[in-house]
């Protein structure tokens, strides 16, 4: 496998110009996580052809060509499961890879499995077990051994002829359209990722809108301190903490010691800030708390959900698509509300392809069936 480690802006910038008019780049990267919010960038790997480059950022100080390549519109950028990959990019560069080509939401799409990791679908696909001996590799270390390298290098180089079967088959079965279509809905479910803190709460359904409220301020206070400590969310509070606070709302120091499941760490460095963040929920309007959450479906719904789930398999199998890639599990849920006359916001990911091709036959059954 012939790679290139790019270690400097003059190396990057010769290497991309030799690159300059491809449509398509493969694209991994190796990133860390000790203990951090962000995810710390080690290593991007691209191949446009037949050979690897080894881009290393902690060598990179002018990053603009990467932006550039990543925020081309000419360019399809291939990578396999890139919802860690976009937040590597947001992070790094201020970018997201447009347009992404997904070759596992691509293999969904094409009936060959959902959710298949890439070493499954490379074997799938061309016969090759890609070597394993670095994936738990401390990637921050420098000098990147010649083991690294080429495990980093084979990684990126076999998407290509990944990409390129997938991307026949796509061709063939007209649902090009549709990958690169879920790929800007995964771009932007990342961007509006983050301030639907409440899906995390399996109960939330069982708050009234004063806890509701209560629990929505102290998510958002949590999620703002990991991202400025750059620390995991579960360091500042975890969710039960969150849930407590919220179902008890202390108002001192000592009945948060009593009520809420916060070690003497977290008590030290958070108790002030969260007693006045509980103090100012107090004085919030009645008028302008979260409404309710609508409880679990009831039995009735959950035997319409059950048909439901029946009917998108047999529309998979139609399309040979998997049915985990025509809907997500909450679609179900929300598709039965809205039958039912209740008032849902739709997904984005509702529009486009899936509009006509699985949301308006659903929509369609239920009406006949309720």
């Amino acid at each position: 496998m012939q790679w290139q480690l790019i270690e400097s802006d003059a190396a990057l910038r010769t290497a991309l110009a030799e690159a300059a008019g491809s449509p398509v780049v493969a694209v991994d990267t190796e990133f860390m996580r000790r203990n951090t919010f962000y995810p710390q960038v080690a290593l991007v790997q691209l191949c446009f052809a037949d050979k690897a480059l080894l881009v290393d950022p902690l060598r990179i100080e002018d990053l603009a060509p990467m932006a550039e390549l990543m925020s081309d519109p000419g360019i399809v950028k291939v990578l396999h499961s890139a919802s860690e990959d976009l937040e590597v990019f947001s992070r790094w560069l201020g970018v997201l890879p447009e347009p992404l080509f997904d070759t596992q939401r691509a293999a969904a799409l094409l009936d060959m499995g959902f959710g298949i990791g890439y070493s499954a679908l490379v074997k799938l696909v061309c016969d090759v077990d890609l070597p394993k001996g670095e994936t738990r590799s401390d990637w921050l270390q420098r000098p990147l051994t010649a083991s690294q390298c080429e495990y980093a290098a084979q990684d990126v180089a076999w998407l290509l002829p990944v990409w390129r079967h997938l991307d026949e088959l796509c061709r063939q079965q007209d649902k090009s359209d549709w990958v690169l279509a879920d790929g800007r809905d995964a771009i932007a479910a990342y961007q509006a990722s983050g301030n639907d803190y409440l899906k995390r709460f399996k109960t939330a359904w069982k708050l009234n809108p004063r806890q509701l409220g209560i629990l929505t301020a102290v998510c958002a206070w949590r999620e703002d301190t990991a991202r400025r400590r750059d620390k995991p969310r579960g360091w500042i509070i975890d969710d039960q903490a969150c849930m407590q606070l919220a179902q008890n709302d202390p108002g001192t120091t000592q009945e948060m010691q009593a009520e809420v499941g916060l070690d003497a760490a977290a008590m030290r460095r958070n108790a002030a800030e969260l007693l006045q963040l509980l103090a100012a929920q107090r004085a919030v309007a009645d008028a302008e708390l979260p409404a309710r959450l609508p409880a679990p479906l009831n039995a009735v719904q959950r035997k319409q959900l059950k048909k439901l789930k029946a009917r998108v398999r047999a529309l998979a199998a139609q399309l040979a698509a998997a049915p985990e890639a025509l809907l997500q599990s909450r679609d179900y849920e929300l598709l039965l509300r809205e039958a039912s006359g209740e008032s849902v916001e739709q997904p984005a990911h509702w529009q486009g392809w899936r509009l006509d091709t699985v949301i308006a036959p659903m929509r369609a059954s239920l009406a006949e069936a309720l």
